[in-house]
């Protein structure tokens, strides 16, 4: 799958994901704009995508500002002529239970993740009306964001607001032939060198070990596994795709539903307190877990 007309932006793309799905575009022949706070890193995924045949340059900059996101649009046009696509991946992560979660934290992950994919995405946007030929907005998900996670108040809170913002601008851009969707990754990051359980599994596929067979089946290999599908998204051939939340990683390919409501039922003149106390026995059997599924 080529890519050779197209113009991308990945946000956060000086490690991990966004390195990986900077890469990929790069390797499928479109020219990327790299982002990230760190100018070393953005400078080695720039060096990286070049050394392969590709072009890309650095915008050094943390998003969430407006002043950001528009000046990333601007390095693309001025580099490259245009824009087509823009990849959200940037955000921080502040991991502590609500009781001990400070204000700087809190909006320090929101700013990044839901103020940054909002400004992004609202410049982007505007390019593509100007330019003409629709584009691709790819956001970035998360688990997290679906089930919540234990100490992730900011973190998961702003992933499911940017689900939220693929529902809404994937209906209002459609006459612009822009489509919109998330993808909902998982894969062996130092994110999840975090998580005690897969500790020693980053560190072995750092080293070059192999990913074991069951954890890629439960959708968890290399970085490298989600970037085909944020090729495939920023693609002529997704033009029919929008509106979607893709989960993706190892050797697991999921869509996620679109939430609904799980039970309805009706009374004549409405509830009181007391009456609720009472037909709530009869509800119960409806209650949705409060727990994430097992993994």
């Amino acid at each position: 799958m080529r890519l050779n007309d197209k113009v991308a932006i990945v946000t956060g793309s000086g490690r991990g994901l966004g390195r990986a799905y900077a890469e990929a575009l790069g390797a499928a022949g479109a020219a990327v704009v790299v982002n990230d706070i760190d100018a070393d890193v953005a400078k080695e995924t720039v060096e990286a995508i070049t050394a392969a045949g590709g072009r890309a340059v650095a915008e050094v900059c943390a998003v969430g500002p407006t002043e950001s996101a528009d000046a990333l649009v601007r390095r693309a046009v001025s580099e490259f002529g245009r824009l087509d696509v823009m990849c959200t991946n940037a955000g921080a992560l502040r991991d502590r239970t609500l009781a001990k979660v400070t204000d700087e934290e809190f909006d320090l992950v929101v700013d990044s993740h839901v103020r940054g994919t909002f400004t992004c995405g609202r410049a982007a946007v505007r390019q593509f009306r100007e330019q003409g030929g629709g584009g691709r907005l790819i956001l970035v998900g998360s688990p997290a964001g679906q089930y919540g996670s234990f100490g992730q108040t900011a973190y998961a809170a702003s992933k499911a607001a940017i689900i939220s913002m693929v529902r809404v601008w994937s209906i209002e851009t459609a006459k612009l032939g822009v489509t919109v969707n998330a993808i909902v990754p998982t894969a062996l990051t130092r994110m999840a060198a975090t998580i005690p359980a897969l500790t020693e599994v980053v560190a072995s596929v750092e080293a070059g070990g192999p990913v074991p067979a069951d954890l890629r089946r439960r959708g968890i290999g290399k970085v490298e596994d989600v970037a085909p599908l944020v090729v495939y998204l920023a693609s002529d051939e997704s033009a029919g795709v929008t509106g979607q939340y893709i989960g993706f990683g190892g050797d697991r390919f999921a869509i996620w539903a679109h939430p609904k409501e799980a039970f309805v039922t009706h009374r004549d003149g409405g509830w009181s307190a007391e009456q609720l106390a009472a037909d709530f026995a009869g509800f119960s059997e409806h209650l949705q877990s409060h727990t994430p599924p097992p993994k």
